[in-house]
């Protein structure tokens, strides 16, 4: 079991942050959809144009939250339906995919490659490839 170690609303108060990760699971997304604390965040984040990343059914937040419309974006294949509703968004089956300042990824097989799309992002492509090499990964 993961206990985080504060509140929403108190990591809210800390940030801003480097990215905002939205983790997949149909209950936990459901929950990341409903929760007008994560608006506030992915809102603020998105409007400073900070990065915010979503895998597996994490990115139907995004859609919840109005974030990101006319992005290029993925998901769990389960939620495509989900996420394509409104047409607010270009489907790719990708399993990574990055738009501008939104990194979306297809679920727990794409992990790997969603985190070191993040730390290329922010760290630069020879950090990632660093990051990656011990890792024995085939993509």
């Amino acid at each position: 079991m993961i206990c985080p170690d504060a509140s929403l609303e108190d990591a809210k108060k800390a940030g801003p942050y480097d990215v905002v990760f939205l983790p997949g699971g149909g209950v936990g997304a459901q929950n990341l959809c409903e929760s007008a604390a994560v608006k506030e965040i992915l809102t603020e984040q998105h409007e400073r144009k900070g990065l915010i990343a979503a895998i597996c059914a994490g990115p139907t937040a995004l859609l919840a939250h109005g974030i990101g419309y006319g992005s290029k974006v993925t998901t769990h294949p389960l939620m495509k339906d989900k996420m394509m509703v409104g047409g607010h968004y270009t489907y790719s089956e990708s399993r990574v995919v990055k738009d501008g300042n939104i990194i979306t990824s297809r679920g727990p097989g794409t992990s790997f490659e969603c985190a070191l799309a993040i730390v290329e992002t922010l760290m630069g492509k020879e950090v990632s490839d660093k990051v990656k090499a011990p890792l024995v990964l085939d993509f």
